[in-house]
């Protein structure tokens, strides 16, 4: 395989889980720093902004340096028939190092774009703490990119928006009794049954943006209730997951949550992050989804193309890697796919 698998594998072996991306942010940026000199390598805290200006049309891509916390399974990388298995492999270290040489790469350094490429860190944290924040408010002037990527995990597949996030806590109150004679209280827990059950039956909603189908999906994460063994429970607690589509204002979103919570006593929202939107009419979209052959799918999931289209940034998702395989203890990516993305790449950017 290429020097292309090898900066893989250097990337997937520093450790980089949310909050201890100082040692990958460093290997970044001395990687590139004889490439591109101290003028063209600005470090923002852990993040990197990489790339000059010089009045040629401006393309973005980004890439987020962290990883979730590791397991005992999937630290360190190996490869095995054709894979690289390891923390991150998948999400997102092969589009990583694919943006490392793609800036390399004195084709496109000397092509027809201002090629910038931002590598930040704190996207698998909190919404507020992500470090594409703190670029974005200081290197104002990347809003004026005429098209960004984000080179999340896509298996390869041109993805348009992606559905917005929200979490609360839905609340259901009871009253504490011994559990011996439970008809003296109310159990919060099984009082919230009817409306688990019913959740638990509830099927996506279906909504298609520019022939682009969106799922409209709540999930409980997280559950808590109880004091003690013998203490009928009177304040049941869940973490409820809701992602939304790109036709929805976070607003809206809300709205649209306390209407499916409203059978629960309380809904504390504690985090929204808004959808992202579908770019328009766009030549640079137009020449990426051809050189794709002309297929474009759906972002369940989200990523940061919302907060760049929040901007007014047009931005799409394309890298390499399985979105299925993203935070799994087996996490792998196939390595021809990896070479397939930076070709596609160098060619879309060396035009």
């Amino acid at each position: 395989m290429s020097d292309l698998i090898a900066t893989l594998r250097w990337l997937v072996d520093i450790p980089s889980v949310t909050g201890s991306e100082d040692r990958i942010a460093t290997g970044v940026a001395e990687r590139l720093l004889p490439v591109w000199d101290v003028k063209g390598v600005q470090r923002i805290g852990n993040s990197l902004v990489v790339g000059e200006r010089t009045g040629r049309p401006l393309i973005s891509l980004y890439g987020h340096l962290d990883t979730v916390p590791e397991q005992e399974e999937n630290r360190g990388s190996h490869e095995e028939g054709g894979r690289l298995y390891g923390l991150g492999t998948s999400d997102m270290k092969a589009g990583l190092a694919v943006m490392v040489h793609l800036l390399e790469d004195a084709s496109i350094r000397n092509g027809a774009y201002d090629v910038i490429a931002v590598f930040y860190d704190s996207e698998e944290g909190p919404f507020n703490e992500n470090g594409l924040i703190d670029v974005l408010e200081q290197e104002s002037w990347l809003k004026e990119s005429e098209f960004a990527i984000v080179l999340e995990p896509t298996a390869l597949r041109l993805e348009l928006g992606c559905n917005g996030s929200m979490n609360g806590d839905v609340v259901f109150r009871g009253e504490a009794a011994h559990s011996a004679r439970p008809w003296l209280g109310d159990n919060a827990i099984t009082k919230a049954g009817g409306w688990l059950s019913a959740l638990h039956e509830r099927e996506p909603r279906v909504e298609i943006l520019e022939d682009l189908e969106f799922r409209e999906v709540v999930t409980v994460t997280r559950a808590n209730g109880g004091i003690a063994n013998n203490v009928v429970p009177a304040e049941f607690r869940l973490n409820i997951n809701y992602r939304f589509p790109p036709s929805l204002t976070v607003d809206d979103a809300k709205v649209r949550l306390r209407s499916i919570a409203a059978d629960a006593d309380d809904l504390r929202i504690h985090d929204a992050a808004p959808a992202g939107l579908i770019p328009e009419a766009n030549e640079h979209l137009v020449r990426l989804e051809h050189l794709l052959g002309g297929e474009r799918f759906p972002k369940q999931g989200w990523t940061d193309v919302a907060r760049l289209t929040e901007l007014g940034i047009p931005a799409v998702n394309y890298g390499p890697g399985d979105p299925a395989l993203a935070h799994r203890v087996g996490e792998w990516v196939r390595l021809a796919d990896v070479e397939v993305a930076y070709e596609v790449l160098r060619c879309f950017l060396g035009s």
